[in-house]
């Protein structure tokens, strides 16, 4: 059963295999260099990247970002979804092998190539990006990079990336099982993954570990600050280097939850034109006059293995809980 099953997925696996170790070995070209830069230069690094790289680094990025969506619609949907459209799971089946035992051994070479092949990725991109992600933790001042905790770049680091896999694969299984035909599996595959990738960074990952906040005072030659929303809402921008910042409060002078007054917009406000940079100092004092502060709630740099275990343990989780899903559907629903 297993020698047929590889047979069935070893095209597939040959190919992503193959893509993993070209990636492996491009990286492998310049990631020297870039650890001997670091080494010289420190967290001014980030000033001092070529441009090939910068390339080099979004392209790891999208990578090892793809490589469990993929797998989840080239590897899981089809997996099952292919053999129940065309009827060939009555020869395994006719010949002794039980269901259960079927299924298992699918699930568990695929689930298991599946992790091998983002782990092997997010390995390679973490070590390239390594210099890029201490610089940036160090307080290297950059719009071009992403901290490791930012939802983006925390996806593609650590090992996140093969429980992300393990999910994926997974599901594609599940949905292939139910929908029983492998475009329409795929295409859902793609779009379910795709949606708890989006849920789970905006609601959830920032509730695994215990965040921490501070109160930025509002005042002019302070953190620096983004008016937003016609003078409605402020966004602060503390130095917290590394941080993930998660949500933003603005306090009165009471220290409570507070919309920004409208004597903040009326004092911005111009006859034509945006304020000047004198004039949005003066608003700023008078705002800070006023007692009013902005309070910030980060995850520090320091939580990021505590988050990158938490989100595993979720995500292995969910893989195991539709992997019983499975099991249950292949011996009471599929005739």
């Amino acid at each position: 059963m297993i020698w047929l099953t590889w047979r069935q997925f070893r095209t597939q696996a040959a190919v992503m295999f193959a893509a993993v170790a070209a990636l492996a070995a491009a990286l492998a070209v310049t990631g020297p260099q870039l650890a001997d830069l670091y080494r010289a230069v420190g967290s001014s690094l980030v000033d001092q990247v070529s441009s090939s790289d910068q390339t080099v680094y979004y392209v790891g990025l999208l990578v090892v970002l793809a490589v469990p969506a993929v797998i989840g619609m080239f590897w899981g949907a089809p997996l099952i979804a292919r053999e129940l459209e065309t009827g060939t799971h009555y020869l395994a089946w006719n010949q002794g092998v039980t269901r259960t035992r079927w299924l298992a051994t699918k699930l568990g070479l695929g689930t298991a190539a599946s992790m091998t092949a983002a782990g092997l990725a997010a390995l390679a991109v973490s070590w390239w990006s390594s210099p890029i992600d201490r610089a940036v933790n160090g307080g290297g001042a950059t719009d071009t990079y992403f901290p490791r905790l930012d939802p983006v770049a925390f996806a593609a680091r650590g090992v996140v990336p093969m429980a992300h896999a393990a999910f994926a694969f997974a599901l594609g299984v599940a949905l292939g099982l139910v929908i029983r035909r492998t475009l329409p599996a795929m295409a859902t595959t793609f779009a379910v993954y795709a949606a708890v990738q989006i849920v789970v960074p905006m609601w959830i990952r920032a509730h695994l570990a215990a965040a921490d906040r501070t109160i930025v005072p509002i005042e002019p030659g302070g953190a620096p600050i983004s008016i937003q929303d016609g003078a409605e809402q402020i966004v602060a921008h503390p130095e917290v280097p590394g941080a993930w910042v998660t949500s933003q409060q603005t306090l009165n002078a009471a220290g409570q939850p507070a919309p920004v007054p409208s004597s903040f917009a009326d004092c911005l406000r111009t006859e034509s034109g945006p304020p000047t940079l004198q004039q949005v100092e003066r608003c700023v004092a008078d705002l800070g006059a006023l007692g009013y502060k902005q309070q910030v709630t980060y995850q520090p740099a320091g939580n990021f293995w505590a988050l990158q275990w938490a989100e595993t343990g979720l995500y292995v989780g969910l893989a195991l809980a539709l992997t019983g899903f499975c099991v249950w559907w292949i011996r009471r629903r599929v005739t």
